[in-house]
C-alpha cells in the first residue's frame, strides 16, 4: 500500500466539503476505557469513588478524595483482532501497539482554618481517550463493482468539468478540477481519465456516461489501516465541604490526530468487459483541537455507602482534513493489457468544519467496605442524535445532521467493579456493556468487555497491573456512494496496563 500522504507536489484547498458523515462523527464522538491501571481494572467504575487521576476524568469531583498529594503514569500495549468476512471471503488480523495511556498528578491542600471547604485540590490529567490504531483486510466475489463508484459521482455531470484541457498534466487536471467544481468532479475525472467511464458522446456539454467494465462477478480485496488518538488534557478544580460532600470542575482541552489508508484491489474477467484490473488508494489525514467542561459530586450517605454524580459538556471540536488518491486500471486494448495509472501527488486541503458532540450524564453508586474492598456501579446516557456537524447553516451539513438524527440514538454504558484487598495486595475485577450508537443496532454492535488487575502498595508507592478484553461487531461501509457494500467485522481488543503511581 501506497503512503503518500507526505508525496505530494502540489497542494489543493477544496472549497467544497463533501467527505463528512455520520460514521466520522461517531468515530471523533465515542471514547473508550482509558487511563490507570486500577481504572480499567474496575472497568472506569470509578463515578462515586475517586481517589484515581483517571476517576477525574469520569467526575472531577474524584480529585478532592486524594488525602495527600500524588501522581501516576501508565503505560499499555493494546491488540486488536479482527475477523472479517466478505461475501465467500473469510479473513484473520491482528494489531499491537505501545502507547502512554495516562500520566498526570493532583496537589491538595488542607484547610486548617475551621472553614467548612476542608480541602482544595488542583490536578492536571492527560487521558488517551481513544485509540485509532486498527489494520484488517477483507476479499470475496462481489456482483458489485467499483465501477459504480465512478459513476455515480460522474451522472450529470459536464464533460468539460471531469476531463483534462489538451496538453494538461493529470495533476493539472486534477488540481484545477477540485479547485473550479469540488471533490464530486474530481472522482468523476478519475474515473473518466482511467478509462472506467465512457461518455455518451465526446460533447462538452454530455452528461451522461457508461460503464467499460462490463457485468458479472468481481474479485475484489479491500485492505484497511489506521493510526493516531483521541486524546485530553483535563485541567482540574475540586473541594470538599464538611465531612460527605465532594464537588469538582474540570476544563479539558481536546486534540485529535487520525491516519487512514484504504485500498481496493478489483479484477474480473468478464465478457465485454474492456477494464478488467483496477487498483484505488485513499488516503486521509485528520487533525482537531476542542474543548469541553465537566461538573461532578460525591456525596458520603453513610461512612460505607457513596453516590456520584457527573455531566459532560458536548465537546466542540475543530476539524481540518486532507487527502490524497491514487488510481490504476488494467484495460484490453487491441488483445494487449494497458496499464493506466492516475498518481496525480496532490494534497487536497479541506475547509475547516466544526463538529459539537453530545454531552453525556453520569450516576454512580459505591459501597466501601472498610479497609477490606468495595464495589462500585456507574450508569452513563449519551444522545448520539445530538451530534452536529457546523455551520448548520451549510446545506451540506444540515442534510448530514438530518442524517444523524435519523440513524443515530442515545446509547446506555453500564460499568460495573469490585476490588478486595489482602494486606499490601489488591485484588480487582470489573464488566461493562456499552449500547450500539445506531439505533439499526448493526452498523456499530454492543460492546461487552470485562477486566482482571491486581496491585501492590508499597507505601507512598503504588504498582497496579491489568489486563482487560472488549468485543464489539460491526460493519464496515467501502464507500458512501456506489459501491457501498459492507465487510462484517468482529473485533476483540485486549489490553495490558502498568501504572507506577506514588506520594508526592
Amino acid at each position: 500500500m501506497k503512503k503518500l500522504f507526505l508525496l505530494f507536489i502540489g497542494v489543493l484547498s477544496m472549497p467544497t466539503i463533501t467527505a463528512q458523515n455520520l460514521n466520522d462523527a461517531v468515530r471523533y464522538s465515542d471514547g473508550e476505557i482509558q487511563g490507570s491501571a486500577r481504572f480499567r481494572a474496575l472497568s472506569g467504575a470509578f463515578g462515586a469513588l475517586g481517589g484515581d487521576l483517571s476517576a477525574i476524568t469520569i467526575n472531577p469531583a474524584g480529585s478532592a478524595v486524594f488525602l495527600k498529594s500524588y501522581a501516576a503514569i501508565t503505560l499499555g500495549n493494546t491488540n486488536t483482532k479482527n475477523e472479517t468476512s466478505y461475501f465467500n471471503g473469510r479473513n484473520s488480523s491482528s494489531n499491537s501497539n505501545f502507547n502512554i495511556q495516562q500520566a498526570g498528578g493532583v496537589f491538595v491542600f488542607q484547610n486548617n482554618s475551621g472553614s467548612p471547604w476542608k480541602t482544595i485540590s488542583l490536578a492536571v490529567a492527560y487521558e488517551n481517550t481513544k485509540n485509532y490504531e486498527d489494520d484488517w483486510m477483507s476479499n470475496g466475489i462481489n456482483t458489485r463493482s467499483i465501477d459504480s463508484y465512478f459513476l455515480n459521482n460522474a451522472q450529470g455531470l459536464r464533460l468539460d468539468e471531469i476531463s483534462a484541457l489538451p496538453g494538461e498534466s493529470t495533476s493539472d487536471a486534477y488540481s484545477e478540477i477540485g479547485s473550479a467544481y469540488g471533490y464530486q468532479n474530481q472522482q468523476a475525472f478519475l474515473g473518466y481519465d482511467s478509462f472506467i467511464l465512457e461518455p455518451n458522446t465526446n460533447d462538452d456539454d454530455n452528461t451522461g456516461y457508461t460503464s467499460n467494465i462490463a457485468g458479472g462477478t468481481f474479485n475484489q480485496e479491500y485492505s484497511y489501516a489506521a493510526t493516531g488518538y483521541n486524546g485530553k488534557v483535563a485541567f482540574n478544580l475540586g473541594t470538599q465541604y464538611g465531612e460527605n460532600v465532594y464537588l469538582g470542575l474540570n476544563l479539558n482541552s481536546h486534540f485529535l490526530n487520525y491516519e487512514r489508508s484504504t485500498f481496493l484491489y478489483e479484477q474480473n474477467n468478464n465478457a465485454g468487459s474492456i477494464v478488467n484490473q483496477v487498483g484505488f488508494e485513499n488516503n486521509m489525514s485528520v487533525t482537531g483541537s476542542g474543548f469541553s467542561f465537566q461538573l461532578g459530586s460525591i456525596f458520603k450517605l453513610t461512612e460505607e455507602f457513596r453516590v456520584g454524580l457527573s455531566y459532560n459538556s458536548p465537546k466542540w471540536m475543530s476539524i481540518e482534513e486532507q487527502t490524497t488518491q491514487y488510481l490504476e486500471t488494467v484495460r484490453d486494448e487491441a488483445g494487449s493489457n494497458v496499464l493506466k495509472v492516475i498518481d496525480p501527488r496532490i494534497l487536497n486541503v479541506f475547509e475547516e468544519y466544526k463538529l459539537q458532540t453530545p454531552g453525556k450524564i453520569t450516576g454512580s453508586l459505591a459501597y466501601v467496605f472498610g479497609t477490606k474492598g468495595l464495589i462500585s456501579f456507574d450508569y452513563s446516557r449519551k444522545d448520539y442524535a445530538n451530534t452536529k456537524f457546523k455551520p448548520t447553516s451549510d446545506s451540506y451539513f444540515r442534510a448530514q445532521n438530518a442524517i444523524i438524527e435519523n440513524q443515530l440514538t442515545a446509547a446506555s454504558t453500564y460499568r460495573v467493579g469490585g476490588e478486595y484487598k489482602l494486606n499490601r495486595f489488591s485484588l480487582r475485577g470489573g464488566y461493562r456493556f456499552e449500547d450500539s450508537p445506531y439505533a439499526n443496532g448493526e452498523t456499530v454492535g454492543d460492546l461487552n468487555g470485562y477486566s482482571i488487575g491486581l496491585g501492590y502498595n508499597f507505601g507512598n508507592l503504588n504498582l497496579d497491573l491489568t489486563f482487560d478484553q472488549s468485543q464489539q461487531d460491526n460493519n464496515y461501509q467501502l464507500y458512501n456512494s456506489g459501491l457501498v457494500d459492507s465487510a462484517a467485522i468482529d473485533a476483540v481488543q485486549s489490553n495490558v496496563t502498568l501504572t507506577l503511581g506514588f506520594q508526592l
